[in-house]
């Protein structure tokens, strides 16, 4: 049996684990908590650092006589903490884990504020980001920090994208005498130099901080449908990507918490507001000013953010980071270097919507050219219509194409390392 204490954030080991350390054999945990302990004379000590060493260590150790292992660790180890990797080496049934108060609960403690429809996300030894367009996308996120993936980095990443948010980066969470809770703009986060230890930071759209009475833990559940009806968007002049062709461009985007998402051309932002409504970070990019009200009336209809960008492309995604996956409903004669632009920058789809023929072709050898294999459909839908008397018609929609690419996940594992 390996026995695993969680420390609590700040707090004092427990009688339990001073006892468990007491008569341990193998003593394991960051050298913090291996200093902080009384390990008895004769027990083996284990500074954590790389998790593959530690984890030969104890199991050479767990094949002798007599072996009582104890694992030191912070907060409650089995939410991103050593207990997945105990567990997959040794089995579950090798545990007993006694976790103590993570430092997220800690954190919105401090703040007075429940924590059951956070988003949490891990920084540490990931690219942060991820991190950023979760906090881009979602309300109220907290982000477990790393070296390379603090405060600062995850300010600068929001920096352009979502001034709207606050930052509350908790230091030293537990500890009487450094504890400090600090509530900035990422614009102030951003340039500050911050020391070790960082707990965790939070981030915050505060409008939006207390939600309604929940029945299950985590971010919204996702919608209950999606390729809404064009009803449910302003839009001008049926200028508005219609359901059928959005249904099958959200499937070929898979737009996914953690993703950023590209409306290029966006009109009413139909696009964005569905990808944001399915936990992803969304762009729209449109060029006409009442058109990017627009944009932010439908989705603050919808209750999801979306980023909404004044400009033409291409020029204006030179200041965009680059996305995940791009949908093209607009571009007119500057469609090729458009989609030439995106295809470029794209980890892993590009969608483009076109109603004249003549475009299909500078479209899909735009996408080849970007690495992608071209594939598309015409789509030619008729919607049932009522006539008097009480009958039904046909009513047959404009023809649009739909082409796109989407890369290997090889070929999006290396343009993420660009």
């Amino acid at each position: 049996m390996i026995r695993v204490f969680g420390t609590g954030t700040g707090a004092p080991p427990t009688p339990e684990a001073v006892r468990a350390v007491a008569g341990a054999t193998l003593v394991v945990g960051a050298r913090r908590h291996l200093d902080a302990g009384a390990l008895p004379a004769g027990a083996g000590r284990v500074v954590l650092g790389p998790l593959a060493p530690a984890l030969d260590r104890i199991g050479k150790h767990l094949a002798e006589d007599g072996a009582r292992v104890v694992v030191l660790a912070s907060g409650d180890p089995g939410f991103f903490g050593i207990v997945r990797a105990l567990a997959e080496r040794f089995g579950p049934a090798a545990l007993d884990v006694r976790p103590g108060a993570p430092s997220i609960a800690v954190a919105f403690a401090r703040l007075g504020l429940p924590w059951d429809d956070a988003v949490v996300v891990s920084a540490h030894g990931r690219d942060p980001r991820t991190a950023v367009n979760v906090c881009f996308a979602h309300p109220k996120v907290a982000v477990l920090t790393g070296p390379g993936a603090g405060p600062a980095e995850l300010a600068a990443g929001l920096l352009y994208r979502s001034e709207e948010r606050t930052l509350v980066v908790a230091t030293a969470l537990g500890d009487p005498e450094r504890e400090h809770v600090e509530r900035l703009t990422p614009r102030e986060a951003a340039g500050r130099d911050w020391p070790d230890p960082v707990s965790v930071v939070l981030c915050l759209d505060e409008s939006r901080a207390l939600s309604p009475v929940r029945t299950v833990a985590g971010p919204a559940v996702g919608p209950a449908g999606w390729a809404l009806d064009e009803a449910e968007f302003e839009h001008r002049d049926s200028m508005i990507t219609k359901f059928e062709v959005r249904a099958l461009a959200l499937a070929r985007l898979g737009p996914r918490t953690g993703d950023l998402v590209w409306d290029i051309g966006a009109g009413s932002g139909s696009v964005a507001v569905e990808c944001a409504r399915l936990g992803a970070a969304a762009v729209a990019v449109e060029k006409t000013a009442d058109g990017v009200e627009r944009i932010r009336a439908n989705a603050a209809a919808h209750g999801v953010y979306v980023r909404a960008v004044h400009g033409a492309a291409p020029v204006a995604l030179s200041d965009l980071a680059d996305p995940d996956a791009v949908f093209v409903g607009g571009g007119g004669q500057d469609l090729p270097a458009i989609v030439t632009a995106c295809a470029r920058r794209a980890r892993r789809a590009v969608v483009v919507a076109v109603a004249a023929l003549d475009r299909v072709g500078p479209v899909r050898s735009a996408l080849a050219a970007g690495g992608f294999v071209p594939e598309g459909v015409l789509l030619q839908s008729s919607r049932l219509a009522p006539l008097p008397g009480d009958v039904t018609r046909l009513a047959a929609a404009n023809p649009v194409f739909l082409l796109w690419g989407v890369r290997s996940a090889a070929g999006a594992s290396e343009g993420a390392t660009q």
